[in-house]
C-alpha cells in the first residue's frame, strides 16, 4: 500500500530548512515512532561531487534534520551513515563533502557502513538469487531516515529513494551488482524499510545541474519514487525497479497521494527524456575527459566510468 507523499518548495535553503521540513512531516501526517534512542541519517554521498552539481546530498538538509531530531529526541544517539562505493570511499568523503565538520558541529557520530557488522541476505528476486552485505546497525536502528537525492540515471532512468537504499550494501564493489541492479535495488528494499525519505531537491540533476529548492518527503520509499517520477516528468509504468518492485509485493499506488505542490509541471521540464539521447553522448564525452584526467594523474575514477 502507497502513502502519502509532500513535495515541497523552500523559499530560503539557507534559513527555512528546519521549518520546511517539519512543514512536509505535517503534510504527510508523519507518526513519530516512540522510545527512540537511535537515529541513522543516510544521505547520498555516491562520490566527491560537491552539492551544487546534483549529484550528493546537501549537508545543510542532514543538519537541518538533525535539528529536527534532536528536538524531538534530546538523548538519541545520532549518526550520519554511508558506505563505500565502486570509486569512493566513504572515510574520503565524509571531509570532502562537509560531513565530518557537520558531526562536528551538530556532535553526531559518522558511521561507515562498510565497516559495520555485515549480516549476509539471501533471497530470490525476478528468479534470481542475491546475497546482499547489509549493515546491523541499519537494522537496528530506532529511526532510520533515508535522505536520498533528486537525479537522473542512465541505468535506472531516476535515482532516488529506492536506489539509496541500494547504496547502503556493505560490499564496496557495488558494481558487480549493475547486471542485476533492478532485482539489487528491489532486494535491499525488501531488506532494509527506512521509517523516514527526505529527498534533497534543492540542486537536482536533470539535463544539468538545475535549482529547484524542492523537499520530497515520505514514510514509503516506492512512494517517493513514484512522486519523484511524476516532478521529473516520467512514467513510473516504465521505470523498470518500481515495476519489480510492484510485483515483488513491496510497492503500490494505491495510497499514494501528492500533498504541497502538486502543479509538477514546470519541474518536469529540467529533465531529460526518457530516451536519454543527448544526456548519453553528453555523459560519455564528460566520461572520456574523466578517464584521460585519471591515466594522467593517477586520481581515482568516477563508479559511471565501472560501470
Amino acid at each position: 500500500m502507497g502513502s502519502p507523499v509532500s513535495v515541497l518548495n523552500v523559499k530560503d535553503p539557507r534559513t527555512d530548512l528546519p521549518e520546511s521540513i517539519l512543514q512536509s512531516l505535517a503534510l504527510i501526517e508523519f507518526k513519530w515512532p516512540l522510545n527512540v534512542n537511535s537515529i541513522i541519517i543516510k544521505p547520498n554521498l555516491c562520490y566527491y561531487w560537491n552539492p551544487s552539481t546534483g549529484q550528493t546530498t546537501d549537508p545543510r538538509i542532514v543538519g537541518a534534520i538533525i535539528d529536527v531530531v534532536r528536538e524531538k529526541y534530546p538523548s538519541a544517539n545520532i549518526g550520519i551513515a554511508e558506505a563505500d562505493a565502486s570509486a569512493m570511499r566513504t572515510r574520503h568523503a565524509f571531509p570532502v563533502l562537509g560531513y565530518t565538520r557537520l558531526a562536528e558541529e551538530k556532535k553526531v557520530a559518522l558511521i561507515n557502513l562498510s565497516e559495520d557488522i555485515l549480516e549476509e541476505k539471501t533471497l530470490n528476486i525476478n528468479g534470481h538469487e542475491l546475497t546482499l552485505k547489509v549493515p546491523q546497525s541499519l537494522q537496528k536502528s530506532d529511526l532510520f531516515i533515508n535522505v536520498s537525492k533528486l537525479k537522473v540515471m542512465r541505468q535506472t532512468t531516476i535515482t532516488c529513494a529506492m536506489k539509496n537504499i541500494f547504496g547502503c550494501i556493505g560490499t564496496p564493489r557495488k558494481v558487480k551488482y549493475h547486471p542485476l541492479l533492478k532485482e539489487a535495488i528491489v532486494g535491499m528494499n525488501k531488506l532494509l524499510r527506512p521509517h523516514l525519505t527526505v529527498v534533497d531537491g534543492l540542486v537536482a540533476l536533470g539535463q544539468h545541474p538545475i535549482r529547484l529548492n524542492l523537499l520530497i518527503t515520505g514514510t514509503d520509499a516506492f512512494s517517493v519514487d513514484y512522486a519523484a517520477c511524476r516532478v521529473m516528468g516520467y512514467d513510473p509504468h516504465k521505470v523498470g525497479f518500481l515495476n519489480l518492485a510492484r510485483k515483488e509485493g513491496i510497492g503500490s499506488e494505491d495510497g499514494i497521494s501528492l500533498r504541497g505542490v502538486t502543479d509538477l509541471t514546470s519541474y518536469s521540464k529540467s529533465f531529460p527524456r526518457p530516451n536519454f539521447m543527448l544526456s548519453k553522448l553528453l555523459w560519455r564525452v564528460q566520461f572520456s575527459l574523466i578517464k584521460a584526467y585519471k591515466q594522467f594523474s593517477g586520481d581515482i575514477i568516477p563508479p559511471a566510468l565501472e560501470e
